[in-house]
């Protein structure tokens, strides 16, 4: 029992990075601001047409904030445009060579600490996998390459 317990505590910072990532992923903030532009309209139409006033500082607020939420679609376009876009090679070359680094680091810390072989396996899985990007991403690069230099 010991031994699962020291297995649960070895790859809880891992699984912890997991759940943290899926979490930052399906997190949406912010109010709604849809329902709030679809009550303030419901509110001008019940207002009477003497307080104009009112109504005009009501409907100059209604118009900000759809201009607020045009403004922030065209936004969320542009960066989703950019993130299909990037090919980030250098960064995979990068997070490969790391992740090697401490896992050779890690393979001279004394292996009789409890946590040492989850996180060790762990690091050969990320590695693996980091590598795998590393190596798609160079190809890519280098076939976009091959390819320009047949069109010259």
């Amino acid at each position: 029992m010991a031994a699962f317990a020291d297995l649960a505590m070895g790859t809880a910072p891992i699984l912890g990075g997991i759940l943290l990532a899926l979490f930052a992923g399906n997190v949406k903030g912010g109010p709604d601001v849809r329902a709030a532009i679809k009550a303030d309209m419901d509110l001008l139409e019940r207002l009477p047409p003497e307080q104009t006033e009112r109504r005009a500082a009501l409907q100059n607020s209604i118009d900000m904030r759809i201009d607020d939420l045009v403004a922030g679609v065209d936004r969320a376009r542009d960066l989703r445009d950019f993130a299909l876009s990037y090919q980030g090679n250098l960064r995979d070359v990068l997070m490969f060579l790391c992740t090697l680094a401490f896992a050779v680091v890690w393979w001279h810390v004394d292996h009789d600490r409890v946590r040492w072989l989850p996180l060790f396996v762990a690091l050969i899985l990320l590695a693996a996998l980091s590598g795998f990007s590393a190596a798609r991403a160079l190809r890519r690069s280098w076939l976009d390459r091959h390819d320009h230099s047949r069109d010259d």
